[in-house]
């Protein structure tokens, strides 16, 4: 019996199917190799001057919010309390942060996306599809995240505008409140009864700032019609500039309180207005201590402040009891008038009547 052998590899073929990658291999990398490092050089180069021009735009960007940051701390340092409560260095700061952060991520974006997109051209891939297929992404995402995208271009306008900053006190129309915190999304408000409110910039249509260039404290005064108003309005004058002498009130108001007039006119009472212009967001603590006071000086000086229901002219005493009418505890005699009055009305006896017809 013949024993079965199992053919085994032939060296030669395999030295030589090596050989002959080995040799193509190196003939392919030298021929390509020269493409190769040209193309990695490029992307390297690409990749080095995008971050380079990154870092300078970004230091640059940095350098300028700096600069405008110094040059409102000295505008502050330099002027008056009144030129610096109108410059607010702080919600300056604040805004210039802002739109910096704004600048720097917009930069970034731009740069680092001109950077990738020059790479994959070097890299020769087609971007057409790609550009293609971004541009309806970007459709489909601007559909869905329309409001998102309402939100963050009024954010962005409204920090550009200085329309309101942190601090202030304003009207949203959705909400009112104090201003704790502003975003390119989302604005928040702290409420007078403490809440916090979210508002998203894109909602709102009109905002009312009642924090900016100054504010307006109005008070009525309603005396009676028979007072003085020439001395009435002295007395006013004389409290509103006592105010003006006392802290903090020196401070907060920035004008002497004016008298305007008379409001209304009525048959029992006039109203007397007076106006003051104050710091912002104090016209409320003003006019509170301001009545405060002419409500002490009009009592110093025997002034009536009326108001709702009319005051008696004079107090009458208890009313005499009429002659003619009894008090009502005489209904408690049996004979009282007005008990022998309520007695029923009594019949004649049949006797007495057959005496009359005889």
């Amino acid at each position: 019996m013949s024993a079965s052998t199992a053919p085994g590899p032939s060296t030669p073929a395999t030295i030589g199917d090596a050989q002959k990658s080995a040799t193509n291999a190196a003939d392919y990398i030298g021929q390509n190799w020269a493409g190769w490092l040209e193309a990695g050089l490029r992307i390297l180069l690409i990749v080095v001057i995008a971050l380079v021009v990154r870092s300078v735009v970004r230091r640059t960007i940095s350098k300028l919010i700096e600069r405008m940051n110094r040059g409102v701390e000295a505008a502050t340092a330099t002027s008056t309390a009144l030129s610096g409560l109108l410059v607010n260095a702080e919600r300056r700061r604040q805004r210039s942060e802002a739109i910096g952060s704004v600048l720097r991520s917009v930069a970034s974006f731009v740069i680092l996306g001109t950077a990738a997109l020059t790479v994959l051209s070097v890299l020769q891939i087609n971007l057409a599809p790609l550009l293609a297929s971004a541009g309806v992404a970007g459709v489909a995402i601007g559909f869905g995240a329309r409001n998102l995208v309402t939100d963050f271009l009024s954010g962005v306008f409204m920090i550009l505008e200085d329309q309101y900053g942190v601090g202030d006190v304003i009207d949203a129309g959705v909400a009112s409140g104090t201003v704790i915190e502003v975003g390119l999304r989302v604005t928040k408000l702290r409420g007078d009864n403490g809440e916090i409110w979210y508002v998203r910039n894109g909602e709102v249509k009109r905002i009312g700032n009642l924090s900016q260039g100054w504010a307006t404290a109005i008070v009525d005064v309603q005396v009676g019609y028979r007072e003085d108003v020439e001395r009435a309005r002295a007395v006013i004058i004389s409290a509103a500039e006592e105010m003006m002498k006392s802290q903090p009130w020196d401070e907060a108001l920035w004008e002497p309180v004016e008298v305007l007039g008379l409001e209304s006119v009525a048959a029992d009472s006039v109203v007397i207005q007076a106006q003051a212009k104050t710091m912002p967001g104090k016209a409320a603590p003003v006019a509170r201590e301001l009545r405060w006071r002419i409500k002490k000086a009009f009592d110093a000086a025997g002034i009536t402040i009326v108001g709702g229901m009319p005051i008696a002219e004079a107090e009458e005493g208890p009313a005499e009891p009429s002659a003619e009418v009894a008090a009502p505890s005489a209904h408690s005699g049996p004979s009282s008038p007005q008990a022998e009055a309520a007695l029923p009305i009594q019949q004649p006896s049949s006797g007495g009547s057959n005496a009359r017809n005889k």
